[in-house]
């Protein structure tokens, strides 16, 4: 009898076992489907932090000392939205024209009713497309771009939509300040002259500082536009740069690269692209100084959260 008890006792053990074992699988398997949807990428030492990208509990929606960058996924264009601490938004250019709904719902997501600082870098299809619809949808603040003009619809329609909700556009220059937000300084390092043989050299260059950190976002301005912000003596040091025009060899010179002496690298453009960028030149450029690249084609949107002393990027396909 006793045998046959301890028969009994071994056998529902074993089960046990093998029930638990299960369990501690289908564990893992959901852990796992979980976090292929969202990467946070160990940059900082602060690598326990939980990431998330639910509107509903993004730090955009969320009290706290934390600004929000999101790199938005509009391929082969750029589209760049700021939240401060504080609750107010800049966005930087506003993709192709058919990114308009992508850009408004993400926004919308955030909470975000208010643009507080708009800035269209400069009148290329592929960062003033959806601007109209931007301007028609947000209250906006205050509106800059260069003192260039083209021909083309896609401006023509900006400019129009623009004057049809009552707003005047500062023409963006060097060595212009831009407030947003306690705490955080916003320079405008280019264009530095009035003339340029190429549009994208026009581009309005952003430097965002918040605490220890700071953020250069060189729209599609080249090489001679990075010479005139070196020959100015600007403060071009930055954590994060925006790479210019999409990682093109007309952009990111040798010295302006050296001088940014930046830690990550995000270069906006669309997969398979016709251009063929990022040229292979800029990204050894960049490896070769060990600078950590992102790319919109690879990661998704990329979303960067600090607090002015750490930098956390977050990946989303």
């Amino acid at each position: 009898m006793k045998a046959l008890f301890y028969v009994i006792i071994l056998t529902w053990g074993g089960i046990l076992k093998k029930i638990l074992a299960f369990i501690t699988i289908l564990l893992i398997l959901v852990i796992s489907i979980t976090a292929c949807n969202t990467t946070k990428v160990g940059l900082t030492n602060n690598t326990n932090t939980a990431s998330t990208t639910n509107a509903n509990n993004t730090p955009a929606n969320k009290a706290g000392n934390k600004l929000n960058i999101y790199y938005l996924n509009v391929g082969q264009a750029d589209s760049i939205l700021i939240n401060t601490p504080d609750n107010k938004s800049m966005l930087i250019d506003a993709g192709n024209r058919e990114d308009g709904n992508f850009i408004v719902n993400y926004i919308k997501k955030l909470g975000i009713q208010k643009l507080d600082v708009v800035i269209a870098t400069h009148p290329h299809e592929d960062h003033i497309g959806a601007m109209a619809q931007i301007i028609k949808t947000f209250d906006i603040g205050s509106f800059y771009m260069p003192k260039v003009t083209t021909n083309t619809k896609t401006f023509e329609n900006m400019l129009r939509t623009l004057q049809q909700n009552n707003i005047r556009a500062i023409y963006a220059k060097g060595g212009m300040k831009i407030q947003l937000g306690k705490g955080v300084d916003i320079d405008l390092l280019a264009p530095n002259r009035s003339k340029y043989d190429d549009l994208n050299d026009y581009s309005a260059v952003v430097r965002l500082t918040y605490g220890k950190k700071a953020f250069l976002f060189e729209g599609d301005a080249g090489k001679p536009s990075e010479y005139e912000m070196l020959q100015r003596g600007y403060d071009l040091k930055a954590d994060v740069l925006k790479v210019g025009h999409h990682g093109s060899i007309t952009s990111t010179g040798n010295k302006f690269l050296e001088m940014v002496n930046p830690k990550y690298a995000i270069i906006m453009v669309g997969k398979n692209n016709d251009y063929g960028l990022p040229n292979k030149e800029t990204i050894d450029k960049l490896n070769a100084k060990g600078i950590k690249i992102f790319r919109t084609d690879k990661d998704g949107t990329i979303h960067i959260v600090t607090n002015g002393q750490i930098i956390d990027v977050y990946t989303k396909q």
